[in-house]
């Protein structure tokens, strides 16, 4: 018992987990008696802010390939919805040529391939219903003239 009364004084949180563990004929009380152990490194949730569910996203996925059909890393893919300027969503393909996004269901989506010194090229991807992703391909090709 002196050992645990050593260990009561050095760290009081292991002893509220370790009640907590216990049963509660071991601890002397009711066999029906709750314990209640209040973690207190929860954060109370920000009154303004709301969970965003991804449960009625659509997924972009694709892969873009150089000239020779090898996978071409970092690439700059960008995203929009049809008839917006801005895009509004950038990602980068990763060491095999890939990328994903998500995005809001319901509309019709742009997506620009870009890469300094191969052309530019766009897919419109359909994102109103019928499913919940796309698979796309590019395949990069260099710009004439132009030195690598």
């Amino acid at each position: 018992m002196n050992q645990l009364a050593g260990t009561l004084l050095v760290c009081p949180s292991v002893l509220l987990l370790t009640l907590a563990a216990l049963p509660a004929k071991a601890l002397g009380g009711a066999p029906n008696s709750a314990i209640s152990v209040q973690d207190s490194s929860s954060k109370a949730e920000k009154p303004g802010k709301k969970k965003y569910s991804h449960a009625n996203d659509f997924l972009i996925r694709g892969t873009v390939f150089n000239e020779k059909a090898f996978a071409f890393p970092g690439v700059d893919v960008r995203f929009r919805k049809v008839g917006e300027k801005k895009f509004k969503w950038e990602t980068y393909t990763n060491s095999r040529g890939e990328f994903a996004q998500r995005v809001p269901e319901g509309s019709n989506y742009e997506v620009l391939v870009h890469m300094k010194g191969f052309s530019d090229q766009t897919r419109t991807i359909e994102a109103m219903g019928g499913g919940n992703e796309e698979n796309v391909a590019f395949r990069m090709q260099p710009i004439a003239g132009d030195k690598k």
